[in-house]
């Protein structure tokens, strides 16, 4: 099985029929295929069972996957996004829901719990895991994903509504009250932006959702 960015916006996956061959993919995010190759609904919690429908549900981080399977060439793409294909190996990947386009069947996901929204709010936020051995593909609505370093010397603050993903040994906590959001007339509301410290890559995008 084999990965490859046509352009930019278009993933293709080669499925060679073989064990193992096989990806969780975004439902709906083929736009064309080639050969013998079935679409299944991936299941409660996207293939995570019952557990992780159940978390899903309660947080709203929904991951609606269908399964890709058999032998030939399947193409994906949603909303003419740009997209970011990784290489996990034992590294934990957060990624929100919605900017998770397809995953190799050996990765496994999950939902956690990310900190609260202020103090004063007490609104939870949460975040899928990605975690395992093989590719994952991003999504990335708002223009060509942003990697950006994070080291124990320079930490990272970011746009929550810019932000793709991170990986790596990486803490996140919240910044609130931030002052640049006052300068745009954002201030109504209990403005935050979030913070990462740690050893590993942020990746953002360049327009806000």
């Amino acid at each position: 099985m084999t990965w490859r960015l046509e352009t930019p916006r278009v993933l293709v996956v080669d499925l060679d029929g073989s064990k193992g061959s096989a990806v969780r993919a975004r439902t709906g995010s083929m736009v064309a295929y080639e050969g013998d190759v079935q679409f299944k609904n991936a299941g409660a919690g996207g293939g995570g069972g019952l557990r992780a429908a159940l978390k899903q549900r309660v947080t709203g981080e929904s991951l609606p996957l269908m399964e890709v399977t058999g032998r030939g060439s399947v193409h994906f793409a949603v909303g003419a996004g740009h997209l970011l294909v990784l290489d996990l190996a034992s590294d934990v990947l957060k990624v929100e829901s919605e900017s998770l386009l397809c995953l190799a069947e050996g990765l496994r996901t999950d939902v956690t719990f990310t900190g609260l929204q202020g103090a004063s709010s007490g609104q939870g936020l949460f975040t899928t895991t990605v975690t395992g051995h093989g590719q994952v593909a991003l999504l990335s609505l708002g223009g060509p994903p942003i990697a950006l370093r994070v080291s124990p010397q320079h930490p990272l603050v970011v746009d929550p509504d810019a932000y793709v993903g991170a990986v790596g040994n990486l803490s996140q906590s919240f910044v609130t009250d931030v002052s640049w959001r006052n300068l745009v007339g954002e201030s109504s509301g209990e403005a935050f932006s979030l913070r990462f410290e740690g050893q590993g890559v942020v990746y953002i995008q360049p327009e806000e959702r």
